[in-house]
């Protein structure tokens, strides 16, 4: 994983005085916004701010980076000339002048730019951005890539770039091997993607496939009909090359500098969605969920990156806290013709934070028809899981056997066949076996150790069941069904008092259809049948 340091910003930063009074009020309204994450008002009120005070470092770092954010590039390259002239200037201020640049294949351009970058941290692109200038002029695109030298990072990326340089030259066979020799696995997802539009875009569609195995929805979409060509621009080179940064540096929290990474990527190359889904990611991240959205509904339904883009507007609509908006944006696209089996795990998902199960169970049925054998056994205890909480408990009953079967040694599907079987008194001692050896397999989980513990209390050994329990409940404090058991407990045990703070404990986090049950628990006690 690379690691570059982005040059820190004040949390919380005076009032610039210098910029009069127009511009402080504008500027503590824009510094409002901006902590509500409206990025387009921000931006506005950084601007009004940048006017009143020109030559403010303070104000144009804010102005910068907000309107890089909101795609103000008007606003972001006058902020960047500002603070070009400070002492120290951000290391990645030369981006956007280099990503404009290179979507005019302006070559002279995109050098000079690149010098920019040799000063700071951002100086790991230059030998892969010197390659890709040499090839555009017609030069040796490998030659500058040596000047990587030692440096790891500066390394990891021109032996990715080698890859497509080869190929975007004309060496296909050795181009597609240095790609696969350094795509592996889930973190070549973006160089194996890249490598097939180059060589869809030459026309080369059987060694395009041959880079796009595996069942990632995009690679799927690419060798499946949706694997656009590209040709080798210093556009498409430098979106590439930021949107791969940038995903790297958003997976280390970095969301400043991978914002600034993934919009320039999209500058360079307005087609790039990749780019796109990233710079989605990173205004979510911060806060800025309109925008966000806004971003990712720029994906057209033709790209294959349309399904993950989908995805993450469901993700950023329940973050949000917009349920119903994300429900339905995940039924529309589980009812499409083109809906996966992940897009009916999502709707399934999203049914059952509904608590509507009888609908999620038969998507969830529709999952296990189409998943790979290895991970069977998952999707039919989420199958059985659904078909139990609508109170169709032989449909559950078999789904979760199906479960242990496909996956004998799965602690969660033994857990909850064993958790459910055991509570409604079914051949407790199987279903204590179960428990027992998903215990074994699964220590430290306190799901199970507190599944354990209930069927020990169920059984009558109380002795056996209350450590457990009451270490699930230490571990899980927030677990409404964890702290009900242990107020079961400890009210089998007389110790009525512990037992009524369990169970108000139990109340604070419990679903609203749960709350009458506890509140009568904590009024009137166990009812003396109720074990």
């Amino acid at each position: 994983m690379l690691s570059v340091a982005a040059t820190p910003v004040a949390a919380d930063p005076p009032v610039p005085a210098s910029a009069g009074r127009d511009g402080v009020v504008a500027y503590l309204k824009a510094r409002a916004a901006e902590a509500d994450g409206e990025i387009d008002r921000a931006a506005a009120g950084y601007a009004v701010a940048l006017a009143a005070a020109p030559g403010n470092l303070l104000v144009a770092d804010r102005a910068y980076r907000q309107g890089m954010a909101a795609g103000d590039l008007r606003l972001a390259a006058r902020a960047a000339g500002t603070l070009a002239a400070g002492a120290e200037a951000a290391p990645d201020l030369p981006l956007l002048g280099l990503a404009e640049a290179a979507a005019r294949n302006d070559v002279a351009g995109v050098d000079a730019a690149t010098a920019g970058l040799d000063k700071g941290a951002l100086r790991v692109l230059s030998p892969s951005l010197r390659g890709w200038i040499a090839l555009v002029r017609g030069g040796d695109p490998l030659a500058p890539l040596a000047a990587a030298g030692r440096d790891p990072i500066a390394s990891h990326v021109t032996a990715e770039q080698r890859g497509l340089l080869l190929i975007a030259r004309g060496d296909i066979t050795d181009g597609s091997a240095a790609v696969l020799a350094q795509a592996r696995g889930a973190e070549g997802y973006d160089l194996r993607a890249a490598a097939a539009q180059l060589l869809f875009g030459v026309g080369d569609a059987a060694e395009a496939r041959s880079l796009l195995t595996g069942d990632d929805p995009v690679l799927v979409a690419m060798r499946t009909g949706k694997g656009d060509g590209a040709k080798p621009t210093l556009g498409f080179a430098v979106s590439r090359l930021f949107a791969g940064l940038g995903a790297d540096l958003l997976e280390q929290r970095a969301s400043s500098l991978g914002l600034g990474l993934a919009r320039a990527a999209l500058v360079a190359d307005p087609g790039n969605d990749r780019a796109r889904l990233l710079l989605g990611q990173a205004l979510a991240r911060d806060g800025a969920t309109a925008a966000a959205l806004r971003a990712l509904s720029g994906v057209a339904t033709s790209s294959p990156f349309y399904a993950p883009a989908v995805a993450g507007r469901i993700m950023i609509l329940v973050n949000a806290g917009r349920d119903a908006e994300a429900l339905d944006l995940a039924r529309t696209r589980a009812t499409d013709p083109g809906a996966s089996a992940d897009d009916w795990q999502r709707y399934a998902d999203r049914l059952v934070a509904a608590r509507r199960y009888a609908e999620a169970a038969p998507w969830y049925r529709r999952v296990t028809d189409q998943v790979e054998p290895g991970g069977q056994w998952a999707a039919f205890v989420q199958y059985g899981g659904a078909l139990e909480q609508a109170g169709d408990w032989p449909g559950a009953r078999a789904a979760l056997r199906r479960a242990v079967v496909l996956g004998p040694s799965q602690p969660l599907a033994l857990n909850y066949l064993g958790y459910a079987s055991a509570t409604r008194g079914e051949d407790m001692a199987a279903a204590t076996a179960m428990l027992e050896r998903a215990h074994a397999l699964l220590p430290d989980n306190l799901a199970i150790v507190d599944s354990l513990g209930w069927v020990y209390h169920l059984a009558g050994d109380d002795g056996r069941a209350l450590p457990m329990i009451e270490r699930a409940a230490i571990g899980e404090p927030a677990d409404p069904e964890i702290a009900e058991h242990l107020g079961d407990l400890y009210w089998t045990l007389g110790r009525r008092y512990e037992a009524r703070y369990a169970w108000r404990a139990a109340a604070l986090t419990a679903n609203p259809d749960d709350q009458p049950r506890l509140t009568a628990r904590i009024e009137t006690g166990l009812p003396s049948h109720d074990r």
